[in-house]
């Protein structure tokens, strides 16, 4: 039931001229699915501090006023929901990693908990039991498999240190860093874990 490509872009020039009709016109275009990924995006461990529909909302605001200042290049529908739900994974990636660095300033220390442990508190409970034990038993296999360096990267990351801090830590340069990061992203994301947040 896609839109017509002229009329989807009569809708978005109408809405980068501030047209309030084709803004709410464009964020009903994606808030259902951002609403459903924000929900599954906020596990256990940012529900306490994140409402979802706040996080809507910001992705609504982040949204638009990109769309308004001509930020975004956004020729489809598609185009436009992909950018909504990059947005939202980022925002809650951003939220977690300001909510952990906090908690490490606050204590003093690291925090606790093991990696599989925090990764599973990051991710949406799964409803069926036996699942929830197999994803469980996949993040400590995957815990278990990096190598001392790859360990330490993914600890201080999911503890909220900026990539300067821990290419300090570890003794890597920030590009070597990044080359490490995203391999561990490929490896969270294949395991099923949000890989934005790191």
């Amino acid at each position: 039931m896609s839109e017509a490509p002229n009329e989807f872009a009569a809708l978005l020039g109408r809405g980068r001229q501030g047209d309030a009709n084709a803004l709410r016109d464009l964020a009903q275009q994606y808030e259902f699915k951002v609403r459903l990924v924000a929900r599954y995006l906020l596990g256990p461990a940012l529900r306490p501090y994140l409402d979802s529909m706040d996080l809507v909302q910001s992705v609504h605001k982040s949204l638009l006023l990109g769309l308004r200042q001509d930020k975004f290049d956004v020729s489809t529908p598609e185009n436009l929901i992909a950018l909504a739900l990059t947005l939202v994974r980022r925002k809650a990636a951003r939220q977690w990693r300001h909510l952990r660095r906090q908690r490490r300033l606050d204590s003093g220390g690291s925090g606790s908990g093991g990696l599989a442990e925090i990764l599973t508190s990051l991710s949406s409970p799964q409803a069926d039991p036996a699942h929830a034990a197999q994803f469980k038993d996949q993040l400590q296999h995957l815990c278990n498999s990096l190598d001392e360096i790859d360990r330490r990267i993914l600890e201080l990351r999911l503890h909220g240190y900026s990539s300067s801090e821990i290419a300090e830590q570890v003794a890597l340069t920030v590009n070597a860093l990044h080359v490490r990061l995203s391999r561990l992203r490929q490896r969270l994301r294949d395991t099923g874990v949000l890989d934005d947040l790191l």
